[in-house]
């Protein structure tokens, strides 16, 4: 993951709409909200942030579900699998689902939040866990250490 051209492609889970990223992730993420367990079906939702200039839509049209509000949830019209986030108020960036990528893999989560909801027996590998959100000084030590880790 530590190339900065490097291409990572990925699909929903019908194939009707493929997209890639291009590059480093900002910082890989898993979040335990109840509202990420009930829009996955899962413990949890795993994501990769990037800039929004990073993600190409290769094939098909992504429509907002989910929540219908300032965050913007995209998915496929066909078989409804989640893509993409982009996060209110920060049109910068784009959350990524990370198991949405043909690597999946290799996004292992470097910070967890929301464990404050957490299933009791949910776990994960992340470096850095919080109850809820990191503050946004946290959160911009994170992307730094995230980084330095990453190089």
């Amino acid at each position: 993951m530590g190339n900065p051209d490097q291409v990572h492609k990925g699909e929903c889970r019908c194939g009707q709409v493929r997209f890639q990223v291009r590059g480093k992730p900002i910082v890989t993420m898993a979040c335990h909200c109840t509202g990420c367990q009930r829009m996955t079906a899962s413990a949890f939702s795993l994501s990769a942030l990037y800039p929004s200039s990073s993600l190409e839509i290769m094939q098909g049209e992504p429509v907002i579900g989910g929540l219908h509000g300032a965050t913007r949830h995209f998915f496929c019209p066909h078989c409804m699998s989640w893509l993409f986030t982009r996060p209110e108020g920060l049109d910068e960036f784009v959350n990524v689902r990370a198991t949405m990528l043909d690597n999946a893999e290799d996004f292992i989560p470097f910070i967890e939040f929301y464990t404050s909801e957490a299933l009791p027996w949910a776990r994960t590998p992340a470096a850095h866990s919080f109850e809820t959100d990191p503050s946004d000084e946290q959160f911009a030590e994170l992307v730094e250490e995230f980084a330095r880790r990453s190089s």
